[in-house]
């Protein structure tokens, strides 16, 4: 029985090692805080927000979403679903704001432990 915990508790700690941390860009939802996600966006990044669509570079992402918070300020977020496959990921979470509630898809890839943006959609 000690073995069977100790193999699980390894198990454990290696997929723990090999997930991207996502709590910096859920915070920065929470927050509407889009600045600081510029060191977490990739090169190009495909956004999707109410009424444009559009591939960008990370400055221009960062751009839309300050924009997009500066009408639709954020009273919190919650990830509803989460999944790492091996370089990638992606979640999907609730972004409750002062205008209604949004759908938010987030792809990335890993970099170590750090998530990179690769798309952002908000429905």
């Amino acid at each position: 029985m000690k073995r069977l915990f100790l193999t699980l508790a390894l198990v454990l700690s290696v997929l723990s090692v090999m997930a991207a941390d996502i709590v910096p860009i859920s915070n920065a939802f929470k927050g509407g805080n889009a600045s600081s996600l510029s060191g977490s966006m990739d090169k190009e990044v495909d956004m999707a927000l109410p009424g444009s669509s559009k591939k960008c570079n990370a400055n221009d992402a960062v751009s839309m979403l300050n924009t997009f918070f500066g009408g639709n300020k954020p009273t919190g977020f919650t990830v509803v679903h989460h999944a790492d496959k091996k370089e990638n990921g992606f979640f999907v979470g609730k972004l409750p704001t002062s205008s209604g509630e949004y759908r938010v898809n987030v792809t990335y890839r890993a970099e170590g432990n750090k998530a990179i943006i690769q798309s952002i959609r908000i429905e």
